[in-house]
């Protein structure tokens, strides 16, 4: 499966997809201050904005966040028992963490600053909310999940809480659990994010068609030329990609950076177009530009994935151990990345440490298809296709038409003896996208 967060290789959530405005609303629509009497005890301080460099720092609003920073920590001073101040930094912060990719440095000052609001006014809904979309984006789960049920408690009639609830328990693995989260959000509050929850469930239940569908809808709802719907067209851009529609992928990809020409992630599509056009060079030299506006993992590792292609082995696995520090740096910060580490090891032929990760990751999600279809393909790898088979049994049981699972669970049954369930996988994965090949 791909990704909505990191949106190439890891775990496919939505949890920070959220339009600025729908967070501001939230806010601002709460007229009566909530103060605490006292501010003795938690860190109040706000951490300084973590300074752009390169095409990021010279894009037109990066004066404005400063600007609006400069005037809400002024406002802090004045008032420091008031808790929106520091909520509407708390959503700049999410936004400078997505635009710049810095999430090592801000995922963690995020927290802080949640949880001194959290001091003042425990039953804070917008605290309590965005802090299990930061544990989300941390890939920490279960703690997202029981955050997000508490902030529901205090409001059920929110739609954000609902689309966290429905990242959550996707990447638990409670799949019917998110379908009914999510019908519960489109019910309150159809949405750019109610849209793209909706896509993506319908792509894990195999219904490509279904998908695009509700994507383009998320597109549609977004302001034009804002992030979020920069990020939405970036997805919908992906799923043409998985189901084989390049020319398409590629139109998305261009639309973006026409307005946002240092828009990282939809270079990093362009790279991945042109890698499946078999245009490497192209490729690199994308993925380059893209790794200088933003430290983004999957820029690097799609870079040793290029390599291999051409030969270039000594390359890829000096390319794979820089992204492997990469992640491990991200770990520092209170990343949970045993997957990534999962795929990055068995790509790089490192399966003792693959396997190693990708138990870890099971023993917190054993329900999860991704997780499973990664320990499936490890297992594959080490010739224990018993197990493999067993993993990918799971990974399948939603119905998903992701052709390189299905190409990867025929390649088991053919390892397996079952030269015709084989078949059937095959011919499944090439019926989604004729093209693909692993």
């Amino acid at each position: 499966m791909n990704s909505l967060y990191y949106f190439t290789k890891q775990s496919k959530t939505i949890g920070l997809l959220v339009l600025l405005s729908l967070m501001f609303t939230q806010i601002a629509c709460n007229n009566s201050k909530k103060e605490a009497t006292t501010t003795s005890g938690p860190n109040l301080e706000i951490p300084p904005l973590f300074e752009r460099s390169g095409e990021l720092a010279s894009a037109e609003e990066w004066p404005r966040t400063k600007e609006k920073v400069a005037e809400l920590k002024d406002k802090i001073k004045k008032e420091p028992n008031d808790v929106k101040p520091r909520l509407q930094l708390v959503v700049i912060y999410l936004s400078e963490a997505r635009i710049t990719g810095e999430h090592p440095y801000y995922y963690p000052v995020i927290l802080t600053m949640l949880d001194g609001v959290l001091a003042m006014d425990p039953k804070n809904f917008e605290a309590t909310t965005f802090k299990a979309s930061v544990k989300m984006s941390q890939h920490q789960f279960a703690e997202a999940r029981e955050l997000a049920e508490k902030a529901r408690q205090i409001n059920p009639n929110n739609a954000y809480v609902y689309g966290v609830l429905v990242d959550a328990n996707v990447e638990l693995g409670n799949y019917e659990e998110a379908v009914a989260m999510s019908d519960k959000m489109q019910a309150l509050k159809p949405s750019l994010e109610a849209y793209s929850r909706a896509s993506y469930l319908r792509e894990i239940y195999g219904n490509y068609p279904g998908s695009i569908s509700a994507m383009q809808l998320a597109v549609q709802a977004g302001l034009p030329g804002s992030e979020p719907q920069c990020w939405t067209k970036n997805i919908l851009g992906h799923l043409y990609e998985t189901t084989g529609q390049l020319d398409k992928a590629e139109q998305q990809y261009g639309d973006i950076l026409k307005l946002r020409p240092s828009y990282a992630f939809a270079m990093g599509g362009q790279a991945r177009v042109y890698k499946a056009r078999k245009e490497y060079d192209k490729a690199l030299a994308t993925l380059d530009k893209a790794a200088a506006v933003m430290p983004e993992f999957s820029f690097h590792e799609e870079m040793a994935e290029i390599y291999a292609l051409q030969g270039n082995k000594e390359r890829a696995q000096k390319k794979y151990a820089e992204v492997a520090k990469m992640l491990n740096e991200d770990a520092r910060s209170g990343h949970a990345v045993d997957l990534e580490l999962c795929k990055l090891y068995t790509k790089s032929g490192q399966l003792d440490s693959a396997a190693f990760y990708g138990m870890k990751e099971f023993q917190k999600r054993p329900k999860n298809i991704d997780v499973n279809h990664a320990l499936a393909w490890v297992y594959y790898n080490q010739h224990d296709y018993k197990k493999a088979g067993q993993h990918m049994q799971v990974a399948l049981r939603t119905g998903s038409k992701d052709p390189e699972l299905l190409q990867q669970a025929g390649a088991i049954e053919l390892a397996l003896g079952n030269q015709q369930q084989s078949s059937k996988l095959v011919a499944a994965a090439r019926k989604t996208n004729p093209k693909f090949t692993l």
